[in-house]
């Protein structure tokens, strides 16, 4: 063990990784790839590959609702919550949800608090903005629906209101759907048409330094900035369809948040909503209801997708700059965004389903995954008293406290590591800095609950040494600690044995006839890098291939030989040894005619010492050789009148007679049976006649005979019947 202090970082490096032995392997988590598998409870993943404590999130209110799609906090400090399904806002005190509101619409989708305490909310489908008044003294408080007041406060006349945002005169903007309008509603209660716009709908609100409204649509995904003359301007045409959700930072910087795909062109027919959970209630006609569409006469058809829908195209969140030039900063395939914040110390937090994670986006490509709450979706966030944020999540409907200190205690379990053979557990060696406690188990079924060991620590200021008992599968898990230094886990290396086990053949093939050659080495591979190619075979009577596939468990370096053995024989005798390929080609005229085995030897040698090396053999089934070809013996011929008669004899020394053939002065080739008229012999006799077309029979005639034996080696000879 050696102590490196580097940098502020107390490094422990214990069996540092040099040059393993053969049979010792190891197995890494170093990267975010690596972590994101195991399961995280109080401590967040970074993208960078390492492990921190999180900030502290509790659990603090949940609603009988499907999903809580937005927060306001009032003057109190009292919670209010907008849900659907039902369509319900709560006051929420002491973490007891209190009725205030309960409009007839399926949802409440959208709220805002003014400064006198007063809440606008939003509902859908053909929806209206709610204005709630608390009773007299109450200003929320807690207190039960009976204490609050409501009426309409504007009637769009639209199929979707999507966002509300109140600027600082009081006026308040209502973003709808399905004609992408914007309406402002002064505090006197006169409305107005503030935006009309060439999308369906208008997604998500927020306010820029300067006072313009920020908007942001579906259908083009454009982001438009506004001004309170109600001037717009698209300040950025994204990549994906629909905006979800918009913030800013305090220097000026807006951050946009897109999900879905989006036609070449730009355009859309067809607007698409992302709304995670939706309503398993029916729509009362003629409104649709979540996860329908629209059909009325010139309405662009809306689809609302619920919390088990999936989005094509993925989410990305993009950084536009004050100066207006955007960038992507994140995306993902799997993940869809839902909200964006900043926290009290100016991180982004991106508040995501169908997983529910929290993740930090620090800078291009550069994020953290903090939170995996206990919902499918995060929906919303809400500044809270005192710093943190309210996250709102979906399926079910929750609200819960991001702080902003790290978490008291944390831990993460890796995922289950398959070594896929019994093994020894050696030293682990540890990256990282600050109060982390290491611990592993094994097992020998995939399921660390079906009777593993018992987590053991791992004493990494001492040997390091896993104490787990050798088996085939094994987890470690890290627990953090707050302290002077904040814990960081960078990388985890386990070295373990497997048990070596020798090879085990499936085949060994012999193909008389064929020829295996290998494919050329691709010259992307790395030097020493393993290559197992898969051979080509061709056609050619003078070659036996012999071709093999066999297995081994520890993945080992293998060689083999390949021995033979004649009919009769006791000893093998070596053709080959110290073969790579499993193929090899011997030529058949080495071998006398005959009937053989081949036998194939594997061993792991190469990733083995000596006396820890293991092999294992099979044999072929038993094959024939024959490159002989059969002799024509006693070939005669003689004419008489126009006949012509031929005899003659073939015979073979190993195989019986396959066929026999003849050809007249040069003449085309005929098939002729043997006497007895079955080919079953190492000797077949033949007698023929033929009757001559020549107009002269009595000329001079070329006879050639030809003759095949069972593995196709033929031999011809002639006679020359004179002229009469």
């Amino acid at each position: 063990m050696f102590l490196l202090k580097a940098a502020g970082m107390m490094i422990f490096s214990l069996s540092a990784i040099a040059l393993h032995a053969e049979g010792t392997r190891i197995w890494e988590q170093s990267r975010f790839d690596d972590f994101i598998k195991g399961t995280a409870r109080a401590v967040a993943i970074s993208s960078d590959g390492f492990l921190e404590l999180a900030p502290t999130f509790k659990l603090i209110a949940s609603t009988p609702a499907n999903a809580v799609w937005a927060t306001a906090v009032g003057p109190r400090q009292e919670i209010y919550a907008a849900t659907g399904a039902p369509a319900r806002v709560y006051s929420i005190v002491g973490g007891q949800p209190a009725v205030i509101f309960q409009p007839q619409e399926l949802e409440v989708q959208a709220l805002v608090a003014d400064k006198d305490g007063n809440l606008y909310a939003a509902t859908n489908p053909d929806g209206k903005v709610y204005k709630l008044v608390p009773a007299h003294g109450n200003s929320g408080g807690g207190a039960g629906a009976g204490e609050w007041s409501s009426s309409v406060y504007f009637d769009p006349a639209t199929k979707y209101i999507w966002a509300l945002a109140l600027d600082g005169h009081g006026n308040l903007y209502v973003a709808t759907g399905d004609h992408g309008q914007i309406f402002r509603v002064t505090p006197g209660g006169e409305h107005s048409l503030f935006f009309q716009s060439d999308e369906p709908h208008i997604r998500v609100l927020a306010f820029d330094r300067a006072g313009n409204l920020i908007a942001g649509s579906d259908g083009s995904g454009l982001i438009y900035r506004i001004t309170p003359a109600g001037e717009g301007f698209v300040l950025y045409s994204a990549p994906k369809r629909e905006i979800t959700s918009l913030t800013t930072d305090r220097f000026g910087n807006l951050y946009v948040a897109a999900a879905g795909e989006k036609r070449s062109n730009g355009s859309s027919s067809a607007a698409s909503i992302v709304i995670a959970g939706g309503s398993s209630q029916a729509s009362p006609p003629p409104s649709p209801p979540p996860g329908g569409s629209a059909a009325s006469s010139g309405d662009a058809p809306v689809t609302v997708s619920s919390a088990s829908s999936s989005i094509p195209g993925g989410s990305e969140v993009y950084e536009i700059s004050a100066d207006g030039a955007p960038a992507r900063l994140w995306n993902s395939r799997d993940d869809l965004v839902y909200s964006l914040a900043f926290d009290s110390r100016g991180r982004l937090l991106a508040g995501t389903g169908n997983r529910g994670q929290i993740y930090e986006i620090s800078g291009r490509e550069d994020y953290e995954e903090l939170i995996k709450a206990g919902a499918n979706q995060i929906t919303a966030f809400t500044p809270a008293p005192g710093g943190g944020l309210y996250a709102s999540s979906s399926n079910l409907g929750k609200i819960f406290l991001l702080g902003d200190a790290p978490q008291s205690e944390g831990s993460y379990e890796s995922d289950v590591f398959d070594a896929h053979v019994f093994s020894r557990w050696g030293r682990m060696e540890f990256r990282g800095e600050g109060n982390v406690e290491l611990f592993a188990r094994t097992g020998n079924v995939d399921n660390p609950d079906r009777n593993w060991s018992a987590w053991k620590q791992i004493e990494v200021r001492k040997d390091a040494r896993v104490g787990a008992p050798p088996a085939r599968f094994i987890q470690w898990m890290a627990v953090l600690h707050p302290g002077k230094v904040e814990p960081r886990v960078w990388s985890v290396t386990l070295n373990y044995l497997p048990k070596n086990l020798a090879p085990e053949f499936d085949d060994v093939s012999v193909s008389p006839g064929t020829r295996y050659q290998a494919p050329p080495r691709p010259p992307t591979l790395e030097p020493g890098q393993r290559f197992d190619p898969q051979p080509t075979s061709v056609h050619d009577r003078q070659a036996i291939g012999v071709k093999w596939t066999v297995r081994d468990e520890n993945d080992d370096q293998m060689v083999y030989s390949v021995y033979y053995r004649g009919d009769g024989q006791s000893r093998w005798l070596l053709l080959k040894d110290n073969l790579t390929e499993k193929f090899y080609t011997l030529d058949a005229s080495l071998l006398p005619d005959g009937g053989y085995s081949v036998k194939v030897v594997a061993s792991d040698r190469p990733s083995h010492s000596a006396e820890e090396a293991l092999a294992s053999e099979k044999e072929s089934d038993r094959f024939e050789v024959d490159t002989t070809p059969p002799e024509i013996q006693d070939l005669k011929a003689a004419i008489s009148g126009r006949v012509l008669r031929v005899r003659f004899r073939a015979v073979d020394s190993f195989s019986p007679i396959k066929r026999a053939e003849y050809s007249i002065d040069a003449g085309e080739w005929h098939f002729v049976e043997p006497v007895d008229q079955l080919s079953d012999s190492k000797s077949e006799s033949y007698d023929f006649s033929t009757a001559l077309a020549s107009d002269n029979p009595g000329q001079e005639h070329v006879v050639v005979v030809r003759a095949y034996d069972r593995y196709d080696n033929s031999q011809s000879a002639k006679t020359l019947v004179p002229a009469r």
